[in-house]
């Protein structure tokens, strides 16, 4: 009986040690495109690409115990891809169409400069993160160029360590917030439209 209940004992113990840890989380962040887009074209051609220039996938760590183990990654494959297709939707609703080989038709380069992600170094528990992403913008349409720099920063406070799930809204929310800024610039339509 004994023997059971320190059985018991040492695995419910085992248990909550391991709860400290983090293993990594990969995310898969779905960027939308939010409000309303005043259209200032007629069609036109424009040549849409997106860039990742990041230094690297990881955003950075959820904290913990063990905050070596508990890196959050965004790959280059999983955001990119989803950037493009939000940017280009953009700018159909500004009235342009997007074209991928248009001769002498302007350009629109969206490039994700910064993606991050930051919890307090200190105590075991995770209890709020920092996310913040950088979008830029370069515009060019007959020799004249608009460059633009978009942030967008969210504090979110846990009552238990987000799951993978959670941080992947997160993200989103925050990439979302600063896609939606970009295009809220009345610049970039001006520079397109001429």
């Amino acid at each position: 009986m004994l023997q059971r209940l320190l059985f018991g004992l040492v695995t419910v113990l085992g248990m909550s040690l391991v709860g400290c840890a983090h293993s990594p989380q990969q995310l898969d962040p779905n960027p939308k495109l939010n409000g309303t887009i005043n259209p200032v074209g007629q069609g036109q051609p424009v040549v849409v690409r997106v860039v990742d220039a990041r230094p690297s996938p990881t955003l950075g760590t959820r904290g913990g115990l063990y905050p070596e183990t508990s890196a959050v990654i965004v790959p280059s494959a999983k955001v990119i891809p989803k950037l493009q297709a939000q940017t280009e939707a953009a700018v159909r609703l500004l009235g342009f169409t997007p074209s991928p080989n248009a001769y002498n038709a302007p350009q629109l380069t969206l490039t994700l400069a910064e993606l991050k992600y930051q919890s307090p170094k200190e105590g075991l528990y995770v209890t709020e993160a920092n996310i913040g992403a950088t979008l830029k913008v370069e515009v060019q349409n007959a020799g004249k160029r608009y460059n633009g720099r978009y942030g967008a920063s969210l504090n979110q406070r846990f009552g238990m360590a987000p799951n993978e799930q959670t941080n992947t809204k997160l993200v989103s929310d925050v990439l979302s917030d600063a896609l939606t800024r970009v295009f809220r610039d009345d610049n970039i339509g001006r520079l397109l439209a001429e």
